[in-house]
């Protein structure tokens, strides 16, 4: 069962099965000894396309379920993927058995191949372990003898701090739930990545790093599509066992939710991340409690989240390092609907708390910005630079960075990631 676990959806032998199957299904689909057949194929995939259309009419535009438009590789492949369907119902032999079967089996091979593709482009599960969500499972819960102790034996400086003979080679996953004392908001749990130096006696006085999921999604996304536990176990590894503890966040409640990190009509999520995680992160975890040395970040939602805890509380996260960040907060495409829905039409309350309307007001000198998007991700890469000029403008220390052949995707996490803890590190004092 484990070996079914590792098993990748990225690459290898799946990968290859699935273009075999749904290549094979595709000729099937197509070749028909029927002179109206090619006909019949082009209506299909005009008719699919119009399908698609309207679903993602009726998913942005109507329902609002995204703030902007899904990527077109994915509605690409969900072109193909009900042009399938449509072929396989078009070619549906009234009375024989075997066509009904082979037609089905081909439509199913061409879907799965689509499916593949999607979860290829995003990057979120890449083992069958991440699909079905077993390994996040067994992260055991918080345990006491990992919590801050009244009177315990002083944290040292990163400097002065020099690693064990019997440091761990990695750090350690756990979770927990972060109460909602002042906002009243019910979160999800929260995941917490403690570095092998955490793990020492004496603990360093280790950096906070603070990071949010997209949406739709949840925390667990940064330890299935992000690859945080072995990013920052290489990171502690070149670092003597030093590395952030890193705290994955939920700022929206459940998957579909959307608060855009605010206090709004919506929850009072701000007050939450800025006030009651902060100090019960203080208050549980052997941690610098210098806000110098604490950080935020995030991708997509996520990273516009970061980018407003950033602007609004620069004295608690003078560091941001946001993925693939929207130029602002969003529940709809439409802005008027998003403005009526959190703050009763009152665009200067919205736009009040938005990072590029701060950032034109005040002055952040102090703070640095680290900000990554995906090369292919043409609509997020304007909003990157978009939002860098303006934090120079306003005084951040501002890095920028285009992430060659990947889309909106965790492969443009995984990739920057490296580059945005390096950032970090000569912030926060770590020794090179």
């Amino acid at each position: 069962m484990d070996f079914l676990s590792d098993v990748s959806l990225v690459d290898g032998p799946f990968i290859w099965f699935c273009v075999a199957f749904g290549a094979v299904g595709g000729l099937y689909l197509l070749w028909r000894r029927q002179r109206s057949w090619p006909v019949v194929v082009v209506a299909c995939l005009v008719l699919a396309a119009g399908i698609v259309a309207l679903v993602h009419w009726i998913l942005i535009d109507l329902m609002a379920a995204f703030s902007e438009n899904l990527p077109f590789e994915t509605l690409a492949w969900s072109v193909l993927a009900v042009t399938a369907i449509l072929l396989s119902i078009a070619r549906f032999p009234r009375n024989v058995a075997k066509g009904r079967v082979l037609g089905c089996v081909a439509m199913l091979g061409v879907v799965l191949l689509c499916v593949v593709q999607v979860n290829l482009y995003f990057g979120l599960n890449k083992t069958v372990a991440d699909l079905l969500g077993t390994a996040v499972a067994r992260i055991q819960p918080l345990e006491s003898s990992l919590k801050r102790t009244a009177g315990g034996v002083p944290a040292s400086s990163l400097s002065a701090w020099k690693a064990p003979d019997s440091l761990p080679g990695g750090g350690i996953l756990r979770k927990a739930h972060i109460p909602g004392t002042a906002s009243g908001f019910d979160a999800r749990d929260a995941y917490i990545y403690l570095p092998p130096s955490y793990l020492s006696t004496p603990r360093p006085s280790l950096p906070v790093l603070i990071l949010f999921a997209g949406q739709p999604g949840g925390p667990t996304d940064w330890l299935t599509g992000g690859r945080l536990r072995a990013l920052l176990d290489r990171f502690a590894e070149e670092h003597g066992g030093l590395a952030p503890v890193t705290v994955v966040v939920d700022p929206n409640g459940s998957a579909n939710a959307n608060t855009m990190c605010m206090d709004s009509n919506i929850a009072h999520v701000d007050t939450y991340l800025s006030q009651d995680v902060p100090s019960w992160i203080s208050s549980t975890l052997d941690v610098s409690t210098d806000h110098k040395q604490w950080a935020v970040g995030g991708f997509s939602f996520g990273g516009t989240c970061a980018m407003q805890l950033g602007t609004l509380h620069p004295d608690l996260f003078p560091s941001v390092v946001p993925f693939s960040a929207e130029r602002e907060p969003a529940l709809a495409k439409d802005r008027g609907k998003t403005i009526a829905d959190s703050f009763d039409g009152d665009v200067e309350a919205f736009e009040s708390r938005t990072p590029l309307v701060l950032m034109a007001e005040r002055t952040f000198s102090g703070s640095g910005v680290y900000l990554v998007s995906g090369e292919a991700d043409h609509e997020f890469t304007g909003y990157m630079h978009e939002l860098a000029e303006a934090a120079r403008n306003a005084g951040f220390d501002t890095q920028e960075h285009s992430i060659a052949h990947a889309g909106h995707s965790w492969d443009a996490v995984i990739e920057g990631m490296p580059g945005a803890l390096g950032f970090l590190a000569t912030r926060w004092g770590i020794p090179q």
